[in-house]
This record gives C-alpha cells, sequence and structure tokens, in this order.
C-alpha cells in the first residue's frame, strides 16, 4: 500500500494558474481537510471528475489561503490508478508552496521526482517505455520530437518490443519441448524453424536500431559544434542561425573564450548548437581553458560547422583544423566571400576531399539558408520525412537492443551448428529478458529508481 503524495506540479514563478497534485488512498480525504467549497459543500460530496469552488483554509488560524477550484478523481480511473487531487490555485511562488505546506501537514508526504509517474507504472498503467515518453514530451524541442515522444506514449514502442518477445517466447517453448520430450524426435524441425525465427527477430531489432542515432537527435538535439580560428565568423554564424545577436562579435581576435550553448529548430531537427573559441596558440591563461574546451566538445559533436575565412591565406591554425575534421561528419564553410579571395574553393576540395564546402559571406547573410538545406540533408539523407511512429530516442533503450541483437546472433550461431538446445534456451531467455527491461517486465528496483530521479517533481 503507497502512501499518499503531493507536489507541485507547475513550474515556479509567476503565472496565472499553479496546480497542486495529490495521489494515493487518502488524497480526497486529506484535501477535504483544507477545503471548503461554496455553500460549505466538501470535497467527499463533490462529483467526481467534476470542478468544485471553494477556498482552502488554515484551520489552525481560521484563515483564507486562496480562492481554489478543486478536482477529485477516484481510482482506478486516474493517472496512477490511484485517488487524485488537483487543486487550481493563483499562479505564483507563494499560493502553491502554502497550499502544498498544508497539505504536507494534514498527513501527505512529498512526492519525489517522477513519483507519480512511477506509480502510473508500478500499477500498470503505463509499461517503462511508456513512462519515459512522459519525460520526453516535457522536454520536446520540435514538433517532429514532440510527435515521436506522444507516438511512444500511445504504447508504439512496446508494441513492436513485445511483438519481438512473443517470438522469442515461443522459441523458448519450442526448446523446452525438445529438451523435456525428446522421444517424440522434433528436434530437427525445432532447429529450422529456430533459425527461420531467429532470423525474424535480429531483422526487427535491427530495424529499431536504425532509428536511434535519429531518435537521439530528435530527442537531445543534434550536437553541432562551429569550429575555426579567430575572427573567421563563428559567433556571426550563431547569430545568424539564432537570428539574433546571442554572441558578441568584434574585429578583436579571442573574443569568444567559452563554450556558449544554443538549441535551434531547422525543420523540426533540433540542433544544440556550440559556438567555441578560435583554435590557436595562446599565451592567454583563459583563452587557452577556452581553446581547451574546443577541442574536447570535438569528440562529442555529431556534426562539425568548420569556418575559414577566404579573405586572409590558409595559416597552421587552418592547417591544425583541417586534420581535426577529416574523419569527422562536417560541413565546410568558405566565408567572408564578399572580399578579395586569397585561394579557391577548389584549394581546399583538395584539402578536405569528400566534404560539403558552402560558400558564404555571414555578415551579408549570403549562403545561411544553403547551409541550413545542409544540415537538413545530412540528417535525413535526402528525405525530409520519415516513419515517426517508432522510434527509439532512450539511449537506455538501444542499450538493451544491444544487448539482445548480442543474444539473438549467439543464438542464431548456436542453431546453425545445431549445439545441445539446452545452451540455445540460455542465450533466448536472456534476449527475452533484455527486451524485458525496455517495457519494464524485467528490471530492477535501483534502474528503476534512477530512471525516474531524471523526473521533476510533481511529473
Amino acid at each position: 500500500m503507497f502512501d499518499t503524495i503531493a507536489a507541485i506540479s507547475t513550474a515556479v514563478g509567476e503565472a496565472g494558474i499553479g496546480i497542486v497534485r495529490l495521489s494515493g488512498k487518502e488524497a480526497i480525504t486529506i484535501a477535504n481537510n483544507i477545503f471548503k467549497g461554496v455553500n460549505n459543500k466538501s470535497l467527499a460530496e463533490a462529483e467526481n471528475r467534476k470542478m468544485t469552488y471553494g477556498h482552502i483554509i488554515d484551520k489552525r488560524e481560521e484563515k483564507i489561503v486562496d480562492e481554489v477550484l478543486i478536482v477529485s478523481m477516484k481510482e482506478p480511473h486516474t493517472y496512477t490508478r490511484e485517488n487524485v487531487v488537483e487543486i487550481y490555485c493563483h499562479g505564483g511562488i507563494i499560493p502553491v508552496k502554502k497550499i502544498l505546506e498544508l497539505l504536507l501537514s494534514n498527513g501527505a508526504r512529498l512526492a519525489e521526482p517522477g513519483e507519480f509517474t512511477k506509480r502510473a507504472f508500478l500499477n500498470g498503467r503505463l509499461d517503462l517505455s511508456q513512462a519515459e515518453a512522459v519525460i520526453d514530451i516535457i522536454k520536446a524541442k520540435t514538433d517532429k520530437s514532440f510527435e515521436v515522444s506522444m507516438n511512444q506514449l500511445e504504447g508504439s514502442l512496446s508494441k513492436k518490443v513485445s511483438s519481438i518477445r512473443d517470438i522469442i517466447l515461443s522459441m523458448v517453448a519450442h526448446v523446452e519441448v525438445s529438451i523435456d520430450f525428446p522421444e517424440d524426435d522434433i528436434e530437427e524441425v525445432t532447429y529450422e524453424e529456430l533459425e527461420q525465427n531467429a532470423n525474424k527477430v535480429i531483422h526487427d531489432i535491427r530495424k529499431l536500431l536504425e532509428t536511434s542515432d535519429r531518435g537521439k537527435i530528435l530527442r537531445d538535439g543534434l550536437n553541432t559544434v562551429i569550429l575555426g580560428k579567430p575572427n573567421v565568423g563563428k559567433s556571426s554564424l550563431l547569430n545568424a542561425l539564432l537570428r539574433e545577436n546571442r554572441a558578441i562579435v568584434t574585429d578583436i581576435p579571442g573574443t569568444t573564450r567559452d563554450i556558449i550553448e544554443e538549441y535551434l529548430n531547422i525543420d523540426g531537427i533540433p540542433l544544440k548548437i556550440i559556438d567555441t573559441a578560435g583554435i590557436r596558440d595562446t599565451e592567454d591563461i583563459v583563452e587557452k581553458i577556452g581553446v581547451d574546451r574546443a577541442r574536447e566538445s570535438i569528440e562529442f559533436a555529431d556534426l562539425i560547422i568548420a569556418v575559414f575565412d577566404v579573405s586572409r591565406d590558409l595559416s597552421q591554425e587552418d592547417y591544425n583544423i583541417i586534420e581535426l575534421i577529416k574523419d569527422r561528419k562536417s560541413l565546410v564553410l568558405l566565408n567572408k566571400t564578399d572580399l578579395p579571395n586569397k585561394y579557391t574553393e577548389e584549394h581546399l576540395e583538395k584539402l578536405l576531399e569528400g566534404k560539403e564546402i558552402i560558400s558564404t559571406s555571414i555578415t551579408k547573410e549570403v549562403g545561411i539558408d544553403v547551409l541550413e538545406n545542409s544540415i537538413k540533408n545530412l540528417f535525413y539523407s535526402g528525405e525530409i520525412e520519415f516513419d515517426s511512429s517508432i522510434v527509439v530516442t532512450n539511449m537506455r533503450h538501444k542499450n538493451q537492443l544491444e544487448k539482445a541483437l548480442k543474444n539473438i546472433e549467439d543464438t542464431l550461431y548456436d542453431i546453425r551448428l545445431q549445439v545441445p538446445l539446452d545452451c540455445i534456451e540460455v542465450d533466448l531467455r536472456d534476449c527475452w529478458e533484455n527486451l524485458g527491461e525496455i517495457s519494464g517486465d524485467t528490471i530492477s528496483e535501483d534502474i528503476l529508481d534512477k530512471i525516474f530521479s531524471e523526473f521533476c517533481i510533481g511529473k
């Protein structure tokens, strides 16, 4: 039996409305202790799922705390499958804080991060992948990432994983029958069926894994690092992409000394765009730290935008940057093309074979649209739309799929060698359990706690 939890479910700060939420067996009773409805109507008398107008009262001082609307929702048809009460009060820090304090003093406990959604999972309303989709919806940065998260909340990933687990369970059943009833002479048929099913499972898991790189980007943003020596136009590029003056731009080399991060949406692709300090040797301690951070950011970049200044001769710093990006996914900007050119695009192409080079004059807003289209083409491989019904966006899910794929590939190898069936069963069960961790059917309490600790309190 769970105790009754309470939390503020709206963001801290000034707002039109604030919401305080309760969940648990005593939720209605506790809320009723601090509520006085119009015409002295109690919450216990209120109709299920309908708003009731009244006041929150501090009975210790016989003092009105706030004017509210309140709704009680009786189990099991609620978000948590427990009794739930939501109190809609005036927004702002003080009203919601005072109401929460009254609820806690009347027997509720402060909810832990994500505890409402955790109860929805533990009470069987959501599976674990659906529960994790809730936080993805909250954090969605584009319409596309929101759409993907909503599909996951509706169970798209769960259903696919469940269908794969059903195939594996059927394989386990065949194996157990063959082990328990060897006299029935069905091993030869079983090996043939097992191989067909193993190939089907491998195909389905690989199809899910193929979506994971795009899924990660939709969830967390494409880590895009702007790289170049000082004064090539990196900060101007950041400002041009954001359509605002976010970074300081001057003619003085070394103006940017630290990492600047901003989010940008390009036709549904969320970019976490990172402006870095200019790559050069420097004796300035602060600038040197910024340069070191710029180099470190390259290791975690999904995409590098390398900027070169065509109005200046290529320097050793430029050649160093060319070496840094040779084996990385990158786009090359040949900037300041409105000024007299010191070298040609063809010269840079020879040094950066296979890299796309875009001629720009960032201050004149020339080439920015070409850059944005190139980013889209890199991400979508030429297709702007893709099927977002099932996309793996969560790194935990990807890790479990990779473990399951290894299990089933080992199984297929053993099947083809026709090793004893009890050895095959071990890998099959491991595969089934690893997939089960995605939906939460087979998962430890420690992992659950870690997952829900990433949620905000009140969700």
